[in-house]
This record gives structure tokens, sequence and C-alpha cells, in this order.
């Protein structure tokens, strides 16, 4: 996937928070966290945890795995974009297996 998956802090603002006409901080009142948590999340500067997870599931009727996906999307893309410098062991091994029996 080259494309940014929609991070879990936007899926908060657009599919939540604005349809509800709910602020970060009467959600932050609601679930029982502080504003700068959620404040975090929208901003990206923090990941969901599975607490929060389970928060976000109760109060929007969702599953805790719907939030904890979204942040492993993220996640998983922002790490690829890093291009791990490991080569497959399986390739290489087979690679090897084969020029050593000739």
């Amino acid at each position: 996937m080259n494309r940014k998956p929609t991070s879990p802090g936007e899926i908060l603002i657009e599919e939540y928070l604005k349809p509800l006409n709910m602020t970060q901080k009467e959600l932050a009142d609601y679930i029982d966290c502080d504003y700068k948590v959620i404040n975090r999340i929208v901003n990206e500067r923090a990941a969901i945890t599975p607490e929060m997870a389970l928060k976000f599931a109760a109060a929007f009727d969702t599953t805790p795995d719907f939030w904890l996906n979204a942040q492993m999307a993220i996640d998983l893309w922002a790490l690829r974009k890093e291009k791990p410098k490991i080569r497959s062991l399986i390739r290489f091994r087979k690679k090897r297996h084969i020029h050593s029996r000739t």
C-alpha cells in the first residue's frame, strides 16, 4: 500500500466527533481520560492503546479491534517507509542450498 492509511485520529474526528457535534474535551470527559490524550491521538502524536480502544469501542458502538487495526495499519505503513535492510532468509537459504548442491 503506497497511500497512507487513515489514522485513528482522523477517523475519530471525521466519523464520530464531527457527526456528534462533540469536542475533544467533551469526549475526554465522557470516557474519563485527559483531554491531552485525545488531542495527541487526533494529531497523530500518540497511538491508540488497548485501553483507549476499549473506551472508544464502548463510546462509539465499535469494537476495540477496529481501533487497534487502524493503529496497526498506520504503524506498519510508517515502518515500511523506512525500508528495513533485512533480506528474506528463506530465499537466501534456498538459493545457498541450491548452489551448494552443484
